[in-house]
């Protein structure tokens, strides 16, 4: 009876512990459930939650308060770096202003390459100016009406057509080394062409670009909106980047047929050969960088996919386009010959006002006076 009672009360004592068991185990899947429905995987509404040991309280931050923040950060480095950049290309661009005046003011006229370099330094110039703009505000943007906005989008297409077209025209006289007396080598009849054209493609990016309803309201300022749609975008990108570029390739190839026929040098033998071919390719490749990265940002704006990240993307891109106004001052100042000879002589003057009197006294020879006293014919005849 003893041993019979004994194993009852062992087999009750196993099923309590079993039943205590499984009801432990029943109570965490149900809590795991009831919090994954709660928060929900992948989910849009995801939140990050930050424990505070010494309040005992805990904070819920939005992850795309945290995606915003990352991406104000890319923006901010971009900015810090461009500016850095943006500084040393506007020294050189003034300094470019400088060389060439006095250039002017030696010679009292320039050769056609020297004005095209001229005036492509110049409008390379005016861009970095208008790129203060992305400076001044970013990671925010600048507030301005629509109107005004419009008009900065309209001027900044110009400067680039311009310094564009003014490439062209430096691939033309290069290639094909026409006569003085060709239309293209007068400067009047370039100007006219090269600012009535970028003009025209400009209010043609206007018109398709549009204008809100609220011309004098306020608002963020985008230089290329991606709302704008697809169609600016690759308007933009035909207009601004491959018209230029074909006509640029266009000449370069024609120059190639031209000088295997007459066995002469490529690009005319030119010192400003290299000048071209370096500054075109920088260009080209800035602007290819930026075109591509707002076609494909307009197509993500047009399928509602454009997120903080990629919108950080597009303002990077933004400062890749104007770092190649940057580079091609530096470049045209570091590879110009007259230019290239200017800062060299200007860094001799400075070198020779910050040398110390000090050093020179030991190099100075100082002639002691010699007084030599002679008896002329008429003094001994006295």
């Amino acid at each position: 009876m003893q041993h019979a009672s004994f194993s009852e009360l062992f087999w009750l004592w196993v099923n309590e512990q079993l039943e205590d068991t499984n009801r432990r185990r029943v109570n965490d899947d149900s809590r795991k459930m009831s919090t994954e429905n709660a928060t929900p995987p992948f989910s849009n509404s995801s939140t990050v939650t930050v424990n505070s040991s010494a309040t005992n309280t805990s904070t819920v931050v939005p992850t795309s308060f945290l995606e915003q923040i990352a991406a104000n950060d890319i923006i901010s480095r971009a900015n810090y770096v461009y500016s850095f950049f943006a500084a040393l290309a506007f020294m050189a661009g003034c300094f470019l202003l400088y060389s060439f005046i006095q250039m002017y003011r030696a010679q009292r006229r320039l050769a056609w390459l020297d004005c095209l370099i001229w005036a492509f330094s110049c409008f390379q110039l005016l861009l970095l100016l208008f790129s203060l703009y992305a400076v001044a505000h970013r990671p925010h943007y600048l507030k301005t009406t629509a109107l005004g906005c419009a008009a900065f989008s309209f001027s900044v297409n110009a400067a680039s057509l311009c310094s564009l077209f003014v490439l062209v025209l430096m691939a033309y006289v290069l290639t094909l080394d026409p006569p003085s007396q060709a239309p293209l080598m007068k400067p009047a009849v370039c100007a006219v062409l090269v600012i009535l054209t970028s003009v025209v493609i400009s209010l043609l990016l206007a018109g398709i670009r549009g204008l809100k309803d609220g011309l004098q309201e306020e608002g963020d300022c985008f230089m290329d909106p991606v709302h704008a749609g697809v169609s600016y975008a690759a308007a933009k990108m035909c207009l601004v980047f491959l018209v230029p570029y074909m006509l640029i390739l266009g000449l370069l190839i024609g120059g190639c047929v031209r000088q295997r026929k007459s066995k002469g040098r490529f690009l005319s033998g030119s010192e400003e050969g290299p000048v071209f071919l370096t500054v075109t390719m920088v260009v080209f490749f800035c602007q290819l960088f930026y075109c591509v990265v707002l076609v494909r940002a307009a197509q993500q704006q047009k399928d509602g996919v454009l997120g903080d990240h990629k919108r950080a993307f597009l303002n990077v891109a933004e400062f890749v386009l104007f770092s190649g106004s940057s580079a091609s001052l530096l470049l045209v100042l570091l590879l110009h010959r007259p230019c290239r000879e200017s800062l060299y002589g200007v860094y001799r003057q400075l070198k020779d006002c910050c040398r110390s009197p000090v050093r020179t006294q030991p190099n100075r020879n100082i002639i002691a006076p010699h007084i030599e006293i002679t008896d002329t014919l008429q003094d001994i005849e006295n």
